[in-house]
């Protein structure tokens, strides 16, 4: 055996010295995990010479990597600046953390007064930080995830950058943006989820959306009912079964064409009644239109068309 495996050295070590690095075969070159480029047949290193982008320094865990790191956040389009800013810290301690003399302290507090002064220049900058704050707030009273946030931030960016801001309410508009987010990253978000806790009437946010939706061309699909199932169950508390069965009935109602035309949320809340009498789980028609925000009646006709329209012996 060990005269094999000599045998086998001394010929991958023949093999090696006539390779010609510039005449191998790129879809047998692999990168390791030293970052070298390697020819994996006979073991030749083709680049060596690469460079490491990484940190000169080492940490084993989120506190020492936080205190050792000298960089900022990421880029990000939720703020008018995209995070690239000055900021100086409220507490007024120097960098070996004593306390500030008093005229320091003076000095510090009159930059950032100025900081915060020359952070927005213009009209369209002001309009901007505000419409963004507005979509942080209620991304954060609707659990919105930080990726639609970003969405949405883009979609109010490019009707500020054509002009479709000029004349219109800034809150309906960053309101729409936000809804236009949600539709296009399909998360289920009713307009009426938004009426809430927008500044503005349901009417005006609903034409901002048009609107936008209409001069930015987004492709919005329309809004599927079995999204808004799992929210509402969990709110109303129900088990596992009520919403597999809710999500069942949607899915069958919808392949008949039941849902056109139809409220995607008051259609979903009367799967979800349906479905809860099946499963012995039962909720009132009145609790399932209020975790819904719709009226007892929607509920009331969508589950008798529903009903009528699935074998209720399969689900």
């Amino acid at each position: 055996m060990t005269t094999r495996r000599r045998e086998r050295e001394r010929q991958a070590d023949r093999d090696l010295e006539t390779v010609d690095p510039d005449e191998v075969d790129e879809d047998e070159l692999i990168r390791t995990d030293d970052g070298e480029v390697m020819h994996e047949p006979t073991g030749l290193i083709v680049d060596e010479d690469t460079v490491d982008r990484g940190p000169e320094w080492r940490a084993f865990n989120a506190t020492e990597r936080d205190r050792k790191s000298r960089v900022g956040s990421p880029m990000t389009q939720t703020m008018h600046d995209k995070g690239l800013t000055t900021s100086i810290d409220w507490r007024n301690r120097d960098a070996s953390g004593r306390q500030l003399s008093a005229e320091k302290r003076s000095q510090m507090e009159r930059l950032r007064t100025w900081q915060e002064r020359i952070r927005t220049q213009d009209a369209g900058e002001r309009n901007l930080q505000f419409a963004l704050s507005e979509v942080e707030r209620m991304s954060s009273a609707q659990g919105v995830p930080k990726s639609v946030r970003e969405v949405a931030s883009m979609i109010y960016r490019r009707a500020l950058e054509e002009d479709l801001i000029r004349g219109r309410s800034i809150e309906a508009m960053a309101t729409a943006s936000l809804y236009a987010a949600c539709r296009q990253e399909g998360i289920p978000r009713s307009l009426d989820d938004f009426v809430g806790v927008a500044r503005v009437e349901r009417r005006e946010i609903a034409r901002a959306y048009r609107y936008i939706s209409g001069e930015l061309r987004l492709a919005l699909k329309p809004v599927d009912p079995a999204g808004h199932v799992p929210r509402f169950c969990s709110e109303l508390s129900l088990p596992e079964e009520v919403k597999r069965r809710a999500t069942r009935i949607v899915d069958e109602t919808t392949a008949q064409g039941l849902h056109a035309g139809k409220s995607p949320t008051g259609f979903a809340a009367a799967a979800i009644y349906l479905a809860s009498m099946l499963s012995d789980e039962k909720r009132t028609q009145s609790e399932i239109a209020d975790v819904a925000d719709v009226t007892v009646v929607t509920v009331r006709n969508r589950y008798k068309e529903q009903m009528d329209a699935v074998e209720l012996g399969t689900l």
